[in-house]
């Protein structure tokens, strides 16, 4: 059993994993970390998680304990607890914060979005987990990107409120977000620096524009990106660089039929829509931000470091209704 521990587990992310990491049958959670609700227990703060866990967060972080531990923190925390802490050597560490996931010359730690580098997480130590927003549109653009086939990119990306974490704000609040729609860093989501990063990886060279309009969705969860671009590819050479870039990448399914969130909601899978119009190339990508956007993903990526199977616990049914 791989011995887990989690450090900030308030938020959804940590909920997320807890929920994600007591089905597995690879995995124990041997302690997670909360400062301020320290004693409680974790359904106390998780209602979903009542009747699953007698688990209690803990103001305690015993490294020597753990095989690995996910951070959970918010973005800019995890930097700091990196140079705080001096970890054993044995120690794995995912972080599910935007900290560490560009490339910088002091940064050891490696992009994990598995359709993409599969073998470098299976033998790093550290590992950065990609964005949700990042990883749904990086999906629909990745096939292209390792064609060399990427023109300038259009998305128009709508996403649930839990992507904008637990704590309220404004633009969380129910009474204003329900029934409500809006856009929001419109061309300048932090976002973009991953994704453009992966893009030119594997695609040198690439110095068309990326524009993307992100937009608040009035629901809880998901995310659906609209994606296109100009293409000489026709639609039957497009669906068949698809399918055959994702073969054998477990949660990655191109549908022939359009696709919603709700096929996706509380799964690790993404789904991808591949169609043609005119010259344009459009992909629809739907994922559930909390899942493969964040702590599903990040279980994923545990799998890989670990040598087990990138699907191990992570078999998980959607709502659908």
């Amino acid at each position: 059993m791989i011995k887990v521990g989690i450090v900030g587990g308030a938020g959804y992310t940590a909920g997320e994993l807890v929920r994600i990491l007591l089905g597995h049958p690879g995995a124990e959670i041997e302690w997670i970390h909360s400062t301020s609700n320290s004693g409680k227990s974790l359904s106390d703060v998780h209602s979903d998680l009542l009747g699953d866990t007698d688990l209690i967060f803990s103001d305690k972080m015993d490294f020597e304990t753990v095989e690995v531990i996910f951070l959970c923190m918010g973005h800019g925390k995890s930097v700091t607890f990196m140079q705080e802490h001096h970890l054993p050597p044995h120690l794995k560490v995912i972080d599910l914060s935007n900290d560490f996931r560009l490339n910088r010359a002091e940064n050891d730690f490696v992009y994990g979005l598995p359709e993409v580098n599969r073998e470098k997480i299976k033998s790093c130590q550290f590992l950065a987990n990609p964005g949700c927003f990042a990883t749904s549109i990086q999906m629909a653009l990745l096939p292209l990107a390792g064609a060399h086939l990427l023109d300038e990119i259009h998305v128009h990306a709508i996403t649930g409120s839990t992507g904008a974490g637990q704590a309220p704000s404004g633009t969380t609040h129910f009474s204003w977000r329900n029934g409500n729609v809006s856009v929001y860093k419109a061309f300048g989501h932090q976002h973009l620096n991953e994704m453009n990063e992966t893009m030119r990886e594997m695609m040198p060279g690439f110095d068309k524009p990326f524009n993307f309009v992100p937009v608040r969705g009035n629901f809880s969860r998901g995310i659906l990106a609209s994606v296109y671009l100009e293409s000489e590819l026709n639609e039957e050479q497009a669906v068949d660089i698809y399918k055959d870039f994702y073969n054998d990448h477990p949660f990655v399914t191109i549908s022939a039929n359009p696709v919603d969130i709700k096929q996706v909601v509380n799964t690790n899978k993404c789904l991808l829509h591949v169609k043609k119009h005119g010259s344009k190339l459009h992909i629809v990508s739907v994922i559930d931000n909390l899942t493969k956007g964040a702590s599903g993903q990040a279980v994923q990526n545990m799998n890989l470091m670990f040598g087990l199977d990138e699907s191990e616990g992570l078999r998980l049914k959607p709502v659908a209704f």
